[in-house]
Order: C-alpha cells, then structure tokens, then sequence
C-alpha cells in the first residue's frame, strides 16, 4: 500500500540515571528479516556504553540478541 509507514520499537524504562530496563520490542511482519529488530538492540546497547548505563533485559528478544552478541553484555 502506498504510503504506509511500518515503524518498529525497542521500549524501556529508566529505573534510574544508571540503569534501564528493555522490556518490549515490536517489528511488524513487513520488517522481520531485515535485521531492524538488531538494529535497535545495538544502538540501544551504544547508547548505554555512552551514557554509562546497564541494561535489564526483560524482553525475551532483547535477551536472546545478547546471547547472540556476548561483546554486549558488558552493558548488563
């Protein structure tokens, strides 16, 4: 259809100045496969490297993209 825009999401919460908790990602059928689910899991990950933050990952992808990337998980 033309025109529709298909937005995925990665969304959390800030516990504190030090610490978020990801607890949802969403990527509709017409992005899944093109890696925007992984996307969203780095740049959150370089947001929190920057920002000295760790990250609680109560989202079952959000868990399974840092088993899948162990450079990551010096930010849990």
């Amino acid at each position: 259809m033309a025109g529709t825009e298909e937005t995925a999401e990665l969304t959390f919460s800030i516990a504190n100045e030090h610490l978020i908790i990801a607890d949802h990602t969403d990527v509709p059928d017409g992005l899944r496969g093109t890696g925007v689910g992984e996307a969203l899991f780095l740049r959150m990950v370089e947001d929190a490297r920057a920002n000295g933050t760790k990250i609680i990952p109560l989202c079952p992808f959000v868990k399974s993209q840092f088993a899948k990337h162990p450079e990551t998980r010096d930010v849990t």
